[in-house]
């Protein structure tokens, strides 16, 4: 079989990409009036060290009062919120990219937290949570002695 290499059509990929064009002309064509998917909203980064989980959370716009936060069984991390639509009088939309609606993410922690001492902030559209680990997820130093 001869695959010509500079026909864009042989490209394992041209499907593929032909068929995400399509879907961004029709979710385009539709003013993007959907909600947030909420496998992957809001954004986040987790990262720890000996004392504490650490997450952040890209939420620009919303303002805390917009958001629950819940520890559920020492390990799940819920964030649930809304973003509401801006709301224009008199006017046509010309393009919209932003999501809006009801979100929730369940981010489930690689070990326990203390939920009693977690603390939450928002400031400039991130959201940062810091998580202390439980007793047991600690490292404990066990002292040798010497005989």
């Amino acid at each position: 079989m001869i695959v010509n290499r500079g026909d864009a059509r042989s490209q394992p990929w041209h499907e593929v990409h032909r068929i995400r064009s399509d879907m961004n002309r029709l979710f385009s064509s539709l003013g993007r009036d959907w909600p947030l998917l909420a496998a992957s909203y809001p954004p986040m980064n987790v990262w720890q060290d000996g004392e504490n989980l650490y997450l952040e959370a890209e939420l620009p716009g919303m303002e805390l009062s917009d958001l629950e936060i819940y520890v559920i069984g020492g390990d799940q991390l819920t964030i649930k919120g809304e973003r509401k639509p801006v709301q224009v009088d008199r006017a046509v939309w010309l393009r919209r990219e932003r999501g809006f609606g009801k979100f929730s993410r369940v981010m489930t922690m690689p070990i326990p937290v203390d939920a009693d001492n977690v603390q939450a902030k928002l400031a400039q559209g991130v959201l940062s949570i810091t998580l202390p680990k439980g007793a047991d997820a600690k490292p404990k130093k066990i002292a040798v002695k010497a005989e």
